[in-house]
């Protein structure tokens, strides 16, 4: 079976390395804006173009593109291409949730181990969770060529697996995408991320990686 994870909720913490990330582009740029607040509104229009634009662009377009608009909304002098560059040459150093590592090496003695996430594989390959997964189970937008939550990236990640996949997810898009989608979920509890109140509810949620263990051998086929 494999277990797919999400890269920045169940993995990274994406919010707190995002932040350090634009706080030390806002001091660079001289932007008078926190650098929570430059994440925040870069993420949730990423997100948003990720989700409603009808065909597939490279996760960095998304990205520099959404930086674009939180410069013009923010009245932010900038040059989106350098900044955006900047941005994601940081990834590497965004941090992983405390339990990742030990829990990943737990799951990884019984299942394939796997990534499904919205980037493209140079962005995945200088994140810290590159050497914790086969590059094989790794199952970027670049590669499936659709972005969470269309329900085409979770129908050709279960293709690429021969069916026989599990998502863990934290994000309220991610759980929501998954399972309208017909793929089996575990939501992992992670800080900031709840579900979806408008969407359905997955069956199963667990608080910490190394928890998984017991809760896939029931859905691990017999």
């Amino acid at each position: 079976m494999l277990v797919t994870f999400d890269l920045f909720s169940a993995l990274v913490d994406s919010r707190s390395g995002g932040s350090t990330a634009f706080t030390g582009l806002a001091d660079a740029r001289g932007w008078p804006v926190a650098g929570a607040t430059l994440y925040d509104d870069w993420d949730a229009r990423n997100k948003a173009s990720q989700r409603d634009l009808p065909e597939w662009v490279p996760f960095r377009e998304h990205c520099r593109r959404a930086l674009a608009g939180t410069c013009a909304a923010l009245g932010l002098p900038g040059d989106p291409d350098a900044d955006v560059d900047a941005l994601l040459d940081t990834v590497g150093r965004w941090p992983l949730w405390p339990d990742v590592v030990p829990g990943l090496a737990d799951v990884a003695r019984l299942h394939r181990v796997g990534v499904l996430s919205n980037v493209d594989d140079a962005v995945f390959a200088r994140s810290p969770v590159a050497g914790l997964a086969d590059d094989a189970a790794v199952l970027t937008s670049e590669r499936l060529r659709a972005y969470k939550p269309s329900p085409e990236i979770y129908r050709r990640a279960r293709q690429a697996a021969g069916g026989d996949l599990v998502h863990v997810a934290s994000s309220a898009r991610d759980v929501r995408g998954a399972l309208e989608a017909g793929t089996r979920v575990v939501r992992l509890r992670r800080p900031g991320h709840g579900l979806d109140p408008e969407g359905p509810a997955p069956d199963i949620e667990v608080a910490a990686v190394a928890d998984l263990v017991a809760v896939l051998a029931d859905l691990a086929p017999r």
